[in-house]
């Protein structure tokens, strides 16, 4: 009797795994089902049911499709192996051991067979059905109007219908591999091939059928190398650091591949005909197999090397000239570059103008508040309860008040579920009374009170916006007494501070009975007094009041609660999804969405408002980039998110996303009307998925604002591609680059951009518009400003640049001249001590006059705990960042202080000229200044007495007393300055030790 070739396991262990089995599908199958019908449900909400079932079913036909081709053409050629086994086989220790598997599988062979192929088709399913997107993009795309330089081909083909074409390639390669390899195992095993034994190594049957596998593999490298050519369009060209196909490629290669894929089909005509027709041997096939080989090395590698190393190489810039202007070419016109026109800006005036004192388009637009820096204080002043938060940097955003428009920074007051207490942060308070955040808190971007504060228009707690009492100790309002920027509905159910399991239960089945923490009141409208609640109203969130749905939910969220808890009853909804950005991709998966959402009040009512891009990676001759590594600077992370790490070359700002902050609607707007890439997705989901531009609400374009991701990588992209003659560019002698943070530049972190309300030079009005300066590359002084803005409605970049050997200083110089200036300096040091640090905001460049204005916000903090940082100064400066700079207390202070330094200057005679030998002679010793008396002795006591109060300050950790005594420092030093022009010895008389030079006068803090 013969021995079993394998042991038998027992029946009860094919039971346990039977059951284990069963059990992990039927969890596997519950959590796919509970998924789908919850999003079904989430989609059904939110009036996006053509993307759930538009995905959901290219999903399932790609799986299925892919799936079960891929399956039968394996499963195929097992059968046909198994089917061509020879009936008699010599004996042998060969066969002998594998008489044993053959025993194995038996009857049963048909049976193992279906399940390779099963296991194979799942496989292949789910890798298809992630392709869905490139699926739709082939069934769906059009032409982009815009032929290829090199074939002629419209761009279209290779965003399109390529990188299918390319998948469908490789599925096509492993199908044959795997039929290759699991024919040629079962020949084997079967005798079909011998590696021992008399006679023939392999029958006859095999041999056609092996051989003809190998024929269909080197058919579809004919194919590939087909598709080589149009992909040589898109890849690396080393010689000259660009995409693109190069002098060599295009003169060797492209050539080459065609050759190696007629060479491919002879080769394959071969195989088949002198293994099965004419010799009847694997010699002359493996010959050809060869021959191919050696084929591809030496004309698809060697030539196309020879040609790049002897013929391009020595003479490379004019050689790679046409494909280098093929390159700027696409990449300007595939990142919306195309109408970039650098314009001159002589920037040849070093001197401040006395217009800048009367100019009413940049100076008063100036904005001093950093959204970054006074986050903490809208946190501290406008929290009111600790579970509210502002977030890490806040957002700019433009209104016209009173027939007036100017920029503001705002923020919403949300809810943040990571600060909630121990005994607020239970299943029901953390999901059914802590639901909402509560008003836009804005303030005007270029004015301060109460010692450097924002002063707060709007998001008052208080439904009367009664803050009457909002003053100091001088009657000075610190908020408006009215809220300027009204919103009808002011509550925050959908934020930025969301997280995935941030949902929250609402709705209530007694209407008097409200449950929903809505907003802290008492009676100064300052929030310290008790809370009120609220119920919510609005059409969004899904409807959880029957059973089968709390059912559904507590599965999903693995929570009993959903079924134990009498807070879930029939009137309730379930919000979730509530972090715009996602519920924007989980609409509309096939957009990069912004890393910067911004709120807007519009029509009474905060939406978010959400930019998001279409992009390809097959854009031919374009520039490709990482967009996570071109948006990244020194916000990234903190207040704006980081985006994925997507290689792109091609994009555009396709749509304006908004999203209700109270009821989530979801609405996409069409903002480029040209773009075809969105016009084949909007196509894919039934054509009405996105609405069109025509339907923006006027109100909602007055907020639009140039995204900023999208600026970065064209910004980033411009300090090459600015240069538009190959050979300059070759040269890259006129490169760009973008400078580091202005007060920490050993950090390595690009210096993020600005949004600003103003006017640059040839600009007819004010315009909102997001600004960075750039300098040479290697150098700081300053090359160029780069801002992006709406022009009735359409995007523009404009670029200012300044001549080549421009004495206007860079961001990181100007920023180390102001604050190196001996006279600021020490102003700066009594600004700061061991209780207080100093903190620059956003050093803003503006063209003013033929020259450039710098303006950098100086905060202060204290190290006492939860102490917001406070504006008290503003460093100034004019021409090349060094000759004319000034630290004021406030714009219109700082400017007066700069005309009068150019004034000063204009009316200085000039130098003695040097003596000979080049120096000048040595400088008469000035005669010692005249003890002070009188008045100007009293005063200059006042300003001892104010220095010592400031720090005796600084060292308390009183925030409000160290506010004062900087305002009691300003009023001496003004009552000195008085008294010493009264005396007649402004230029003889020193400064009190301590205090600022009398010059530089440093004002009370104000607007």
């Amino acid at each position: 009797m013969r021995s079993s070739p394998l042991p038998r396991m027992s029946r009860r262990g094919r039971v346990t795994i039977g059951v284990l089995v069963g059990v992990f599908l039927l969890f596997t199958l519950l959590s796919w089902g509970v998924q789908a019908w919850t999003d079904w449900l989430w989609f059904n909400e939110v009036d996006f049911t053509q993307v759930f079932t538009g995905m959901l079913f290219t999903r399932l036909l790609l799986f299925a499709v892919i799936g079960l081709a891929m399956g039968a053409i394996v499963g195929g050629n097992l059968w046909l192996a198994y089917r061509l086994r020879p009936s008699l086989r010599p004996h042998s220790a060969e066969q002998a051991t594998l008489e044993r598997y053959r025993m194995l599988l038996g009857r049963r062979v048909g049976l193992w067979i279906t399940l390779v192929a099963v296991v194979v088709g799942v496989f292949a399913g789910l890798s298809a059905q992630t392709r869905w997107s490139q699926w739709l993009l082939f069934r769906n795309g059009g032409d982009f109007g815009v032929d290829d330089p090199e074939f002629g081909v419209d761009i279209g083909f290779y965003v399109f219908q390529l990188p299918f074409w390319r998948y469908l390639l490789g599925v096509g390669f492993t199908t044959v591999v795997l039929a290759l390899l699991g024919a040629l195992a079962v020949h084997y095993v079967y005798g079909g091939i011998r590696l021992q034994g008399v006679g023939d190594r392999i029958t006859n049957a095999a041999r056609a059928h092996l051989t003809s596998l190998v024929a269909a593999f080197v058919l579809l490298k004919a194919v590939a190398y087909v598709l080589d050519r149009r992909v040589m369009l898109l890849e690396y060209n080393d010689g000259v650091n660009l995409y693109g196909a190069g002098y060599a490629d295009v003169n060797a290669l492209l050539p080459a591949k065609e050759i190696l894929a007629y060479i491919s089909v002879v080769v394959a005509i071969a195989i088949i005909v002198f293994s099965n027709a004419v010799m009847r041997n694997l010699v002359w096939p493996g010959i050809s197999l060869a021959l191919l080989g050696v084929s591809a090395v030496a004309i698809g590698g060697i030539y196309p090397w020879a040609v790049q190393t002897f013929e391009v190489r020595p003479s490379e810039k004019d050689k790679e000239a046409p494909y280098i202007q093929r390159s700027i070419e696409a990449t300007r016109a595939s990142f919306g570059l195309a109408d970039t026109q650098p314009v001159r800006y002589a920037a040849n005036n070093l001197t401040p103008p006395e217009s800048l004192s009367t100019d009413t388009n940049v100076v008063q637009n100036i904005r001093l508040l950093d959204p970054q820096l006074v986050s903490e204080t809208y946190t501290q002043r406008q929290q009111v309860r600790q579970f509210y938060d502002f977030g890490e940097k806040l957002d700019v955003d433009r209104y016209t008040v009173d027939g007036r428009t100017q920029d503001y920074v705002v923020g919403l007051r949300e809810i943040n579920y990571r600060q909630l207490s121990g005994q607020q942060n239970t299943w029901i308070n953390r999901h059914t009374v802590y639901t909402h955040g509560y008003g836009l808190v804005a303030a005007p971007g270029n004015r301060v009170v109460c010692g450097g504060q924002p002063y707060f228009v709007s998001g008052f707690l208080d439904d009367a916006n009664d803050q009457q009492e909002e003053q100091n100790a001088q009657g000075e309002r610190c908020t408006s007494s009215a809220d300027t920027i009204p919103t009808e509905q002011p509550r925050v159910y959908y934020g930025e501070r969301m997280e995935p399991g941030d949902y929250a239960i609402v709705g209530q089945t007694d209407p008097e009975r409200n449950a929903e923490f809505d907003r802290p009141v008492g009676d100064s409208g300052d929030g310290a007094g008790p809370g009120e609640f609220y119920t919510y109203t609005g059409s969004g969130g899904v409807d959880i009041g029957s059973f089968p749905r709390r059912l559904l939910y507590a599965v999903k969220e693995q929570e009993s609660n959903f079924l134990l808890s009498d807070r879930v009853n029939e009137n309730s909804k379930l919000l979730y999804v509530r972090n715009p950005r996602d519920r924007v991709e989980k609409v509309a998966p096939f957009l990069t969405v912004d890393g910067d959402p911004y709120p807007a009040v519009v029509d009474g009512r905060i939406k978010w408002i959400i930019d998001g891009y279409t992009t390809s990676v097959s854009y031919p001759y374009a520039e490709r980039v990482n967009l996570q590594q071109e948006t990244a600077d020194e916000l990234t992370g903190r207040g704006t998110f980081q985006l994925a790490r997507e290689n792109v070359n091609y994009i555009r700002n396709s749509v304006k996303a908004t999203v209700d902050a109270y009821d989530g609607t979801v609405t996409l707007y069409q903002f480029d009307e040209n773009d075809p890439v969105l016009k084949a997705w909007n196509k894919a989901f039934g054509g009405e998925l996105v609405r069109p531009k025509a339907e923006i609400p006027a109100e909602l374009s007055e907020h639009f604002r140039y995204p900023a991701d999208l600026f970065k990588v064209q910004r980033n992209l411009l300090t090459r591609f600015h240069v538009t003659d190959p050979g300059d560019f070759y040269s890259a002698q006129d490169f760009w680059q973008v400078p580091s943070v202005p007060d920490n530049p050993d950090s390595g972190q690009r210096q993020p951009p600005y949004y600003l309300y103003t006017q640059f030079p040839g600009q007819e009005e004010p315009r909102f518009q997001l600004t960075s300066a750039v300098t040479p590359n290697g150098r700081q002084n300053l090359a160029a400003l780069i801002s992006g803005s709406y022009v009735g409605g359409e995007p523009r970049l404009e670029v200012l640049d300044l001549p080549d050997q421009t004495r206007i200083s860079g961001p990181v110089q100007v920023h180390q001249q102001m604050t190196n200036n001996a006279d600021i300096r020490q102003q700066l040091n009594l600004l700061s001590s061991n209780q207080a640090q100093v903190q620059y905001g956003n050093l803003l460049s503006l063209p003013f006059a033929n020259g450039m204005l710098y303006i950098e916000p100086v905060y202060v903090k204290t190290n006492q705990e939860n102490a917001p940082p406070l504006l008290q100064r503003v460093l100034m400066s004019y021409g090349d960042g060094g000759s004319y700079v000034v630290l004021a207390n406030s714009v219109s202070e700082g400017i007066e202080a700069l005309v009068e330094q150019g004034k000063r200057a204009g009316n200085q005679a000039p130098p003695p000229p040097p003596a000979e030998g080049g120096e000048n002679p040595p400088e008469t010793p000035a005669t010692p200044p005249a003890p002070m008396t009188g008045d100007l002795a009293a005063a200059a006591n006042e300003v001892q007495a104010a220095i010592t109060e400031l720090r005796a300050a600084q060292t308390s950790g009183d925030f409000g007393r160290y506010g004062e005594a900087l305002k009691r420092l300003d009023e001496a030093m003004a009552a000195f300055q008085r008294a010493q022009q009264a005396a007649g010895g402004a230029s003889g008389t020193p400064a009190p030790t301590g205090s600022p030079a009398p010059e530089s006068p440093s004002p009370s803090p104000g607007g």
